[in-house]
């Protein structure tokens, strides 16, 4: 039985540097379930060592928590990465880490704080997690199609870090799975800015980086089950699965495709 599913595919803990410190594992599960939210991502900045904390605290509560990240290209764009099981999202953190140059500035920057599900401070990480790594746009999404991950083009309705800002077009070939919308712009508008890309599966996410930002806009996806195999079935509209209109989730998810859709 397909059903809606309420997703925010793009929320960061207090690990990447420019989210408050009240970004905890628990806090997120708790403020996705005010939302109402189904799914979730874990999409910290280079990095995914808060992930399973999350998975963690979300325990068996009925949401949903995807591992990932959002990796800042060479081109100073920015990619999410979203995976079913943690041991691919730590793969590509190992990669990620390999082609990451420079030191945190804790000062300037921002802490970037390693959590367990209890908030407890475990660690904190080092590296320049705000900086671009040393990979093209290209071999990101490689390496995040080579781990079974999906490639979502971050908020390319923005100038600073999306695809279109830096580079002024999506290149031919490159396979995103998703392109990202902000919360300002609706999928009727992009697909009339960027014609080129009417076609694309456009999805909405909160780039959350406060507790309160979590859900402020997020995708209703309609599937079997919550698993990144069914989301990539929706963005391309496979089988019945699909992206809806934000709308569809006013009926309350968990139901079937005929009350809203």
């Amino acid at each position: 039985m397909l059903r809606i599913f309420k997703a925010d595919l793009h929320i960061h803990t207090c690990l990447s540097p420019c989210a408050e410190l009240s970004m905890s594992p628990r806090a997120i599960v708790e403020a996705a379930g005010r939302q109402r939210l189904d799914v979730i991502a874990i999409s910290d900045h280079n990095s995914c060592e808060n992930a399973l904390a999350v998975i963690r605290a979300a325990g068996e509560g009925g949401i949903k928590v995807l591992p990932g990240m959002e990796v800042t290209s060479r081109e100073e764009v920015h990619v999410l990465a979203l995976f079913e099981a943690i041991e691919a999202a730590l793969a590509l953190q190992d990669a990620v880490y390999a082609h990451l140059p420079g030191e945190n500035d804790s000062q300037r920057l921002g802490l970037q704080v390693v959590v367990n599900e209890h908030h407890d401070v475990v660690g904190f990480n080092h590296r320049l997690l705000a900086g671009a790594t040393e990979l093209s746009v290209e071999q990101i999404a490689d390496l995040i199609h080579g781990l079974n991950g999906l490639a979502i083009a971050s908020h390319i309705d923005r100038e600073a870090f999306g695809i279109i800002g830096q580079l002024g077009f999506i290149p031919e070939g490159l396979a995103f799975d998703a392109l990202e919308l902000s919360a300002n712009t609706s999928r009727e508008e992009a697909a009339r800015r960027f014609p080129e890309h009417a076609g694309a599966a456009f999805i909405h996410s909160s780039d959350a980086h406060r507790p309160e930002e979590i859900g402020r806009t997020f995708t209703p996806l309609l599937l079997r089950e919550p698993t990144t195999a069914e989301v990539r079935k929706a963005f391309r509209r496979e089988e019945d699965r699909r992206i809806l209109r934000r709308e569809a989730a006013g009926c309350g998810a968990r139901r079937q495709e005929g009350c809203c859709a």
